[in-house]
């Protein structure tokens, strides 16, 4: 995975070249993700518990399936990849909603600088976790995940998204 080509962007969010993932991390670099917040019928959010082996947030919980754009996709490619990758969910339609920029300071040595792209989606059909990437799944609404009344870890990155999709949406 570490070999695994992606799109790097400027801070503007324009397409300058790619690189590999492990690059992109050890540098910095400005990149592209998706975020797919796909609920059920009961508004429940599919919220995934990271596998200790990710790159990033390892063993954090994220209200959002995605990652990040490869080399040669567009936004709406890498959504739909993920969505089956991570949880083996093909045939829903997923809603663009907007685009976000997230910056974090990891540790002295390490940043993140992302451009996302909101998706949302419904479900309620059977998952399949891949088991590198995703060690479970709990239902969560929304709100529940905001006021995290449970104490998990949640990827900052997601939950930026979420506030900002909850807020718009007015859910």
């Amino acid at each position: 995975m570490s070999d695994e080509k992606v799109i790097i962007v400027d801070e503007s969010n324009r397409i300058i070249g790619d690189a590999t993932r492990a690059e992109m991390r050890r540098k910095g670099l400005y990149h592209r993700a998706v975020y797919l917040f796909i609920a059920n019928e009961h508004h429940q959010l599919y919220v995934q518990e990271r596998t200790v082996q990710k790159d990033i947030y390892p063993g954090y919980f994220d209200p959002a399936s995605g990652g990040v754009v490869a080399k040669g996709e567009s936004y709406e490619e890498a959504a739909y990849r993920e969505l089956q990758e991570e949880m083996g969910i093909t045939g829903i339609t997923l809603t663009p909603r907007f685009c976000f920029y997230f910056q974090e300071n990891q540790d002295r040595d390490r940043h993140c600088r992302v451009w996302g792209q909101v998706y949302t989606g419904q479900y309620n059909g059977d998952i399949v976790l891949q088991e590198e990437e995703v060690a479970d799944v709990v239902m969560e609404t929304p709100e529940q995940v905001l006021k995290n009344s449970t104490g998990r870890m949640y990827t900052p990155d997601s939950i930026t998204a979420l506030k900002r999709l909850v807020n718009e949406l007015k859910l």
